[in-house]
């Protein structure tokens, strides 16, 4: 198997159990601290097609940036998400396991075990 990678934020219930997930399975991922050191704009773009989804798919609503960013307004195009996402990774959904050219969101933790196969 290629590498795993996660996108982890060790505050959150989620991802500190997919983390777990995989270390169970005997995977030691490289693990990514999103909130530390944010995804590009470029590699958002990588995560979204890997993962299928749109950008505002991968948006957290309920973090207050959402609001403050007025990010409901259906104007706003996925370059504008994008954008901040990139500069406010708080804003993007989590944890999210790249495998084998693959990506899920361990929303519940297992929903990763089908691209580590």
């Amino acid at each position: 198997m290629m590498g795993v990678r996660i996108y982890h934020n060790s505050r959150c219930s989620k991802s500190r159990g997919t983390l777990e997930l995989l270390r169970e399975r005997g995977l030691e991922p490289e693990v990514v601290h999103y909130l530390d050191t944010p995804p590009s704009v470029e590699e958002l773009k990588t995560l979204l097609r890997l993962l299928g989804m749109t950008p505002r798919q991968l948006l957290r609503t309920g973090e207050a940036e959402y609001e403050e960013l007025g990010l409901a307004d259906p104007a706003i195009a996925d370059e504008g998400i994008l954008q901040a996402m990139a500069a406010h990774p708080k804003l993007i959904e989590r944890p999210i396991v790249v495998a084998n050219g693959k990506a899920a969101i361990g929303r519940p933790p297992e929903a990763v075990l089908p691209i580590l196969a």
